[in-house]
């Protein structure tokens, strides 16, 4: 089992953002208008962002492992199994984490040949369990993944990741707390070689819970993932601004 104190990405900020109004993230100053929506954001930022093990640290992991592999062993039809423990300390910005994950990797055969030939792609499946805890939003959470990285090897300059990531668990907040699931379905996410900064793609969103200060809530939305590792997110006709690294949202 690997234990990893500090996440790949930690390695790769580009600076500390200042907070702003607007900002409805659980790592910001909390807007004082913060509603229903600007909560689930919250939710959906936290599941995706670096500083909280979110779905941007499982790409960072399985991009990293399977390269590591190919560059080994190339068997088509290959599997293996991976096992991480991440956590932190608290950040300047006040947010740790502690999670564990079970990875299993397969290395793809070509569909099309059918002769046993590596086709450059890996599936990896993943289960996570752990919390984290910031100065506005605290949840203990689990969840899976399974995702398809395509561009293995060096006949490219960026890795594409498609699949899914969930997450569901209970959480607290400054102004509730409650249960919550978010869904995320990601399409041709690029990352570039070797650091994992996100280059493009899209992912839809899904996310559902109850609230004790709001009842049940359920919104989908579109996420849009632009250079620098930021995302712009559109939920309930509303849009946000994702730091993928540091974890804050400003409403637009």
């Amino acid at each position: 089992m690997k234990t990893l104190r500090l996440p790949f990405a930690a390695l790769l900020l580009l600076g500390v953002a200042a907070c702003n109004k607007g900002n409805v993230s659980f790592n910001g100053s909390a807007n004082t208008t913060t509603n229903a929506t600007d909560q689930a954001a919250s939710l959906v930022t936290a599941a995706l962002s670096e500083n909280t093990n979110g779905a941007f640290n499982t790409f960072s992991d399985v991009s990293i492992e399977t390269q590591a592999h190919v560059s080994i062993d190339s068997l088509c039809g290959t599997t293996w199994t991976d096992s991480i423990t991440r956590k932190t300390s608290a950040t300047p910005s006040g947010v740790s984490y502690n999670y564990s994950a079970k990875y299993t990797y397969t290395l793809n055969c070509d569909s099309v040949t059918k002769k046993g030939i590596y086709n450059g792609s890996s599936t990896a499946t993943s289960e996570y369990s752990g919390s984290y805890t910031g100065p506005n939003l605290s949840s203990t959470n689990s969840g899976s993944s399974m995702v398809v990285i395509q561009g293995l090897g060096r006949g490219s300059s960026y890795y594409t990741v498609n699949g899914e990531y969930k997450q569901s668990g209970s959480y607290t907040s400054k102004t509730d707390t409650g249960t919550n699931s978010v869904n995320i379905t990601l399409t041709n996410v690029e990352l570039t070689k070797p650091f994992q900064f996100v280059k493009s793609g899209t992912a839809t969103i899904s996310v559902s819970g109850m609230s004790s200060k709001n009842g049940s809530f359920s919104y989908s939305g579109v996420l849009v993932f632009n250079s620098g590792n930021s995302a712009t997110l559109t939920l309930n006709g509303t849009v946000y601004i994702i730091n993928l690294v540091n974890g804050t949202s400003k409403r637009q």
